[in-house]
């Protein structure tokens, strides 16, 4: 039997997301949107970095001015017949070709656990975020006590099921990553109960976040 063969980056993420029927649809919606519209207000100029099809930024598109940068050109597409937002081909392991401050939000929702190089794209997120700008998105957190006991029964963790997942943060590692780039305005739990409310070191299994840029 032969393998599909690959030639891009951009192949790869077209492939994963076809073949994980993930198109039209986004991890814990409702729950995100909700955060996100609300973090990021109205009259900003937004870049959605990883958006894919849209299907996340539809919620926050009203009253902004909203660029998608993504690998997967296909996913793109249906975002800008779909919801009207411009669109750029981006790969996040490269300097990215936007002007200096360019703009007021970056969202990064699912994204930051994809990046082999995440240092290179903290680095143009604070250098394309306007002073006072911000960061926001959401990621899945590996090491809490839930990882722990799968190990331990001998069953595999969360993370090899997704072969794109490269970066296993800890949330203190996770807090400490992003204050080497921006200061950290809010983490919230948006997986793991009400123990990781009150104990996200512990059971936090995903968090969404909002960082800034010094002003």
């Amino acid at each position: 039997m032969s393998q599909k063969r690959l030639s891009n980056v951009g192949d790869i993420y077209a492939d994963h997301h076809k073949t994980g029927e993930r198109l039209g649809r986004s991890f814990m919606e409702d729950t995100r949107s909700k955060l996100f519209k609300n973090w990021i207000g109205t009259d900003k100029d937004i870049l959605d970095l990883g958006g894919r099809d849209g299907t996340l930024t539809r919620h926050f598109v009203e009253g902004n001015r909203v660029v998608l940068g993504d690998i997967d050109v296909e996913a793109m597409a249906q975002a800008q017949q779909n919801y009207g937002v411009d669109v750029i081909e981006v790969n996040l392991n490269e300097p990215l070709l936007f002007e200096d401050e360019s703009f007021d939000v970056i969202v990064l929702a699912e994204v930051l656990e994809h990046l082999p190089y995440p240092k290179v794209t903290f680095g143009e997120i604070q250098r394309i975020l306007r002073p006072g700008g911000m960061l926001v998105g959401s990621i899945p957190l590996a090491y809490h006590l839930k990882d722990r006991w799968q190990v331990l029964r001998g069953r595999k963790l969360w993370v090899n099921a997704d072969p794109t997942h490269v970066q296993f943060f800890k949330y203190d590692e996770l807090l400490e990553f992003f204050e080497s780039y921006l200061s950290v305005e809010d983490v919230v739990s948006i997986k793991g109960g009400k123990k990781a409310e009150w104990f996200p070191k512990l059971f936090a299994r995903d968090v969404a976040f909002r960082c800034s840029k010094a002003a």
